[in-house]
């Protein structure tokens, strides 16, 4: 009798799908690498448009204080201006009654208009209309807008506005309260609110000024173009606190010889006054001669008569 055989056969597994992607990727590897750089340059073309329509208008719109593609409104007159410098220009002019001027409160801007759209809307870095973005550098506490980024701005939250130079080169004294350069972190003498009075020669308020502001050795501020417009004219005193600007002791050393030069005549030879040193703050009698009095003190010529 013949014996009865059984067919053994084993199911094959089914294969996942990573399995059948991977041999699909080997069967096809040309197809594979088409649809890579067809991925590829898709996200290439629409990082390019995407940048083409931020990028419209940059450095072409503005007004005379900022590179900017918009406008803001005032939300203290319900005004549209250029900047908020554009705006305390107009405001507080000489043609505008003293009772009707301010400035802008700047952190309270809650509208601007694009200018490439004319779309109003809400404080943002992109206009919601056009997609154009309308400052490369946008501070969303200062509503502050500038496509002109050379410039390094960063805000400060000591200052609580922004400020240019870039902030690895400043540090913010909270004595003086303002940022001053890392040159002078562990040298400037401090004075309480140093940068919160106007420009002793410009009369511009310092603390919001666009301009270089310098420190002199006394602690007061002013702008460097006035201090040197100061010394142009050879004014070499602090306009504040009469201290001097500079080192002086070579003028001093030549006031010496002028002095030894010029006797006084004999009526005047032992004539005694007062002074004080506007230098060392220190009171003391001297002789008298017309050209200067010296300070026997820090022997400085720098000095005012006080009595005699």
């Amino acid at each position: 009798m013949g014996g009865v055989y059984f067919n053994h056969f084993t199911e094959q597994p089914q294969k996942s799908d990573l399995e059948k992607s991977e041999m699909s990727r080997s069967l096809h590897p040309h197809s594979i690498k088409e649809e890579s750089e067809s991925s590829t340059l898709e996200r290439v073309a629409t990082e390019s448009l995407i940048n083409e329509v931020l990028g419209r208008g940059l450095m072409e719109h503005g007004c005379p204080h900022y590179r900017r593609r918009c406008c803001i409104r005032a939300p203290c007159c319900n005004e549209i201006f250029g900047c908020h410098h554009c705006h305390n220009e107009a405001k507080n002019s000489i043609n505008v009654d003293l009772k009707q001027r301010h400035d802008v409160p700047r952190h309270q801007v809650e509208q601007v208009v694009c200018l490439l759209c004319g779309t109003e809307q809400e404080v943002r870095q992109t206009c919601i209309h056009c997609g154009v973005c309308m400052g490369k550098y946008f501070c969303t506490v200062c509503k502050l807008y500038d496509d002109d980024t050379s410039k390094k701005q960063y805000h400060c939250d000591g200052c609580g506005i922004c400020r240019i130079g870039g902030r690895e080169n400043f540090f913010h004294c909270y004595k003086c309260g303002c940022c001053y350069s890392i040159l002078l972190k562990n040298s400037h003498p401090c004075v309480e609110g140093a940068m919160h009075h106007d420009c002793p020669i410009c009369f511009e308020f310092l603390f919001e000024s666009r301009n270089d502001v310098t420190v002199l050795p006394c602690g007061h501020t002013i702008h460097q173009k006035c201090l040197e417009e100061m010394r142009e004219h050879y004014q070499y005193a602090c306009p504040l606190c009469s201290k001097s600007v500079c080192d002086m002791s070579k003028v001093w050393e030549k006031f010496d010889v002028e002095i030894a030069a010029t006797p006084m005549p004999e009526p005047f030879q032992n004539r005694m006054v007062q002074i004080l040193c506007n230098d060392c703050g220190k009171k003391s009698e001297v002789q008298y001669h017309v050209v200067a009095q010296k300070c026997p003190n820090c022997k400085s010529y720098n000095t005012r008569q006080t009595r005699g």
